[in-house]
């Protein structure tokens, strides 16, 4: 086997991780080029074949895989950036897209504008037809009304069109109908068949999954190509697999012609990454913190699983729009390195959620940038060697990053630049911190039972102090935990997800139904192992399904033990652990009673690797580093020791205060912390 490379593609900073024939692995980092994400990519790998002492070309005929993750999807939608959209809905059903779920933040607050629907009405079209609940036809569809839309959408320069009908999900023939009018009068424009992308019930849900993987075609195809192609000319022959929200990751081709996939692409890699490289036991509860440049990535890994959900927002719940798909349950914040200081007319104090980014970026980087961002007063505060940033590579102005803190929030403030520095790392740590209870309260997590696993390039400047905040016990830190995100792509497998609709209750199961649609779904992920999947070393399929106290309004995901069911022990157990799961999300279960199942879900996992993961290579550089003034939060300025994090032996504890630096990151170990390497490579801090 040759190289593999994974790429995450942050705000801030693409980071590269690489292994090698011998599952050896390096790290490295670029900076993210916001207008041609492509280009942050092809520069993080000349940094790593700078470092090989190879020609790109040469590094690149090494490798056999390359992973990307990406925010492109995302930064498209947010930036009303997809291609525009038609949506065909069935005929008196025209504000789908409107009505949504309901809901508010504020249940009092009437103020609070609602959102444009993600198609505008403009672009929302009524189609005749008409399907019931059964599947049978109550109205046939009218094919010359759907040809006269289709003629007008041309005429309006459409770029993709959504179709999602009113229970297709049971009998599609009217979908399929339409698909096939819109090849043949509108070839080339892509388009989206809601049974097709999220066969589920929730008709807001589908709808807008449908027309979001719609709107996403044209772009997402582009970036797709141009990915593949840049690689192939700078010397890279191998296969590009593409991260997907679900945790897992998919041929770049293919994931094009699905790419609401795509949404949380990079994010969900970190708890897979927590997951393995931390070895979490099966009744360990990791809370996964990725800090980045920009945003602050919060997730989890609970008994050995890493929870998914089907309501991911593309904003504040409610007031943005839902993707409706199953994915890695990631909350994020705008709370990252770059994040900006600023103090309002008010006299307040605010950090974030606007970020410095790339570019301009922090003060400190001598960008260009001006206004002070939780780098820079890490920097002031010396959590931040200014002479090793990036090993070296970087040089970082303090004076910069003074001037700006003084100027623009100590002076305000009435403070020193010191503790304006410690208002603003003390502000965004309790940002984070609301972030996670938000994940784990809703959940019924008990914090101080858990291990705070911290991963990005700015997570080890306040790790110890958002723990200490959470009552946890102990923070870990991966050994490649300044590129979670990356190292957990590096090991993760190709996957696809197949779904399907069927409605039974525990007390009237119905065996033969069941076994049906769990046989349908083998067979479509046995279809996708013998393709795209064939060659896998290991082959596994998970299966879960969406169930619910009768009546209830809402589902929740329960793992499968069998892939076939044969009597009323499989039923018996199925019944237990979703009371188990009732009462774990929140912490109430009613074990006398029947539940009801409306989904089938099956995720095949084709290990294209060992899945076994690697090791940084050995550090030359010595363990103890020169020590310097460090003004902690919690107390004035010490005289520290700095320890170099790829130099500590397995065993060896730092005792805090102290700082542990890598190239990519600087740990701060809290007064009284103790700090050892385990056997994996990471660092644990115990509070």
């Amino acid at each position: 086997m040759g190289l593999r490379f994974a790429v995450d593609t942050g705000g801030t900073f693409t980071d590269l991780m690489v292994a090698d024939e011998d599952n050896v692995l390096s790290m490295h980092k670029a900076s993210t080029t916001p207008s041609d994400p492509i280009a942050g990519v092809i520069d993080s790998l000349k940094v790593a074949s700078e470092a090989a002492g190879q020609s790109l070309a040469d590094f690149l005929g090494r490798g056999d895989v390359l992973v990307h993750g990406t925010t492109h999807a995302i930064n498209a939608i947010v930036t009303g950036s997809t291609a525009s959209t038609a949506f065909l809905t069935t005929e008196g059903h025209p504000d789908t897209l409107v009505f949504r779920e309901g809901g508010r933040i504020e249940p009092f607050n009437f103020t609070v504008p609602y959102m444009e629907p993600y198609v505008p009405k403009a672009l929302t079209f009524e189609v005749p037809e008409r399907i019931m609940a059964s599947g049978s036809i109550k109205k046939p569809l009218d094919e010359a009304a759907v040809v006269a839309i289709l003629d007008g959408l041309k005429e309006r320069n459409v770029e993709a069109i959504a179709v999602c009908f009113l229970w297709s999900v049971v009998n599609p023939v009217h979908e399929l109908a339409v698909g096939a009018l819109i090849e043949k009068h509108c070839p080339g424009i892509p388009y989206t068949l809601s049974h097709r992308i999220n066969p589920s019930i929730r008709e807001y849900r589908r709808a807008s999954s449908t027309c979001i993987d719609a709107s996403l075609k044209p772009l997402m195809g582009a970036y797709m190509r141009g990915l593949e192609q840049r690689l192939r000319d700078a010397g890279f022959n191998g296969r590009v697999l593409v991260v997907t929200s679900q945790g897992g990751v998919m041929d770049a081709g293919q994931v094009a012609e699905a790419p609401v996939h795509l949404i949380n692409s990079g994010p969900s890699m970190a708890p897979l990454a927590a997951k393995i490289y931390g070895g979490a036991e099966r009744d360990e509860t990791l809370i996964v913190g990725d800090t980045g440049g920009t945003t602050f990535d919060v997730s989890l890994v609970r008994r050995g699983r890493v929870p998914r959900s089907r309501e991911a927002w593309l904003g504040q719940p409610f007031r943005s729009h839902m993707t409706g798909m199953p994915s890695v349950d990631v909350k994020s914040i705008g709370a990252g390195g770059g994040s900006i200081a600023w103090v309002d007319a008010g006299g307040l104090l605010h950090v974030g959620p606007k970020s410095a980014g790339a570019v301009p970026g922090p003060v400190c980087y001598g960008r260009g940038g001006t206004r002070p961002t939780l780098t820079d007063a890490a920097l002031v505060l010396g959590f931040i060697d200014e002479a090793f940033f990036l090993g070296g590579r970087m040089a970082l102005d303090k004076a910069g990053a003074i001037e700006a803190i003084r100027s623009q929030v100590a002076e305000p403030l009435g403070k020193s630049v010191e503790a304006a520095a410690v208002d603003i790392v003390g502000l965004a740590t309790e940002h984070m911190v609301q972030a996670i209870m938000d994940i784990t309260v809703n959940q019924g997590i008990d914090q101080t039972q858990a291990t705070f696993v911290a991963g990005g390039g700015a997570a080890g400047l306040n790790c110890v102090a958002i723990a200490k905040r959470l009552g946890c016990r102990r923070v870990l830190v991966t050994e490649a935990g300044a590129a979670l995100s990356a190292s957990g792509a590096l090991i993760s497998d190709l996957t696809a997800h197949y779904q399907a609709m069927f409605h039974t209750r525990s007390d009237s199961f119905d065996l033969e139904g069941v076994n049906g649609v769990l046989a349908d779904l083998m067979r479509a992920c046995q279809t996708f192992a013998d393709g795209p999947g064939s060659g896998a070393g290991l082959v596994e399929v998970d299966w879960a399904t969406e169930a619910r106290y009768v009546d209830q309004a809402w589902e929740i995901e329960v793992p499968l033990r069998t892939d076939r069911f044969t009597g009323k022990d499989e039923v018996a157990a199925l019944v237990s652990d979703f009371h188990q799961m009732h009462k774990d999300i929140f912490a109430v279960s009613d074990p006398a009673a029947e539940i009801e199942t409306v989904g089938w879900n099956a995720e095949v996992r084709c290990r294209l690797g060992s899945g076994v993961p690697g090791r940084l290579a050995r550090d030359e550089h010595p363990v103890r580093l020169p020590s310097r003034r460090v003004h902690f939060l919690d107390g004035d300025w010490v005289e520290t020791d700095v320890w170099r994090f790829e130099s500590i032996l397995e065993g060896q504890e730092v005792t805090g205060p102290a700082i542990v630096e890598s190239d990519f990151t600087s740990i701060v170990i809290d007064p009284k912390a103790v700090a050892r390497r385990d056997a994996r490579g990471n660092l644990v801090i115990s509070i």
